[in-house]
Formats: C-alpha cells, sequence, structure tokens
C-alpha cells in the first residue's frame, strides 16, 4: 500500500478543491466569458446591475459572483 495522497479516495475531496479568489495565480486576469454571462445575469436577477461590469478580473467577479449567490439563496 503506498503512502501517496491519492484524491480519488479522499473521504472529503472538496476539501482543497476550493481556493480563495486571492490566492489563485491566474486571478489578475480578466474574467472570462463564462463568469462575465453568469455574472450579469445573477446581477439581473438581484437587481443590482452595478454588480457587473466589463473589466473585472477572474478573482474579482468570482467573488460577486459568490456574493449574489448567497443573496439570491443559490
Amino acid at each position: 500500500m503506498s503512502d501517496i495522497h491519492n484524491p480519488k479516495t479522499d473521504p472529503d475531496p472538496a476539501s482543497n478543491t476550493e481556493k480563495d479568489p486571492d490566492d489563485w495565480v491566474t486571478g489578475d486576469e480578466p474574467m472570462t466569458g463564462a463568469q462575465g454571462s453568469y455574472l450579469k445575469t445573477l446581477s439581473e436577477q438581484a437587481k443590482e446591475p452595478d454588480a457587473f461590469a466589463e473589466d473585472l478580473s477572474k478573482a474579482e467577479a468570482s467573488k460577486r459572483i459568490d456574493a449574489l449567490r448567497e443573496k439570491l439563496k443559490m
């Protein structure tokens, strides 16, 4: 039996899959098209149009998506 960690057999596989957006290596890059589309939709649903901006970074878009999902109880 090997002592090497195998994420496929980890009893809590999500424990290390979510990083704080501030710690992302690519967090300063422009948000992706999918993030932009989803953020736009969420901002409209939450009636917070100012939550969407085209010049957001990936990290900032992720934080805003999380905040809007929380507000919308998603």
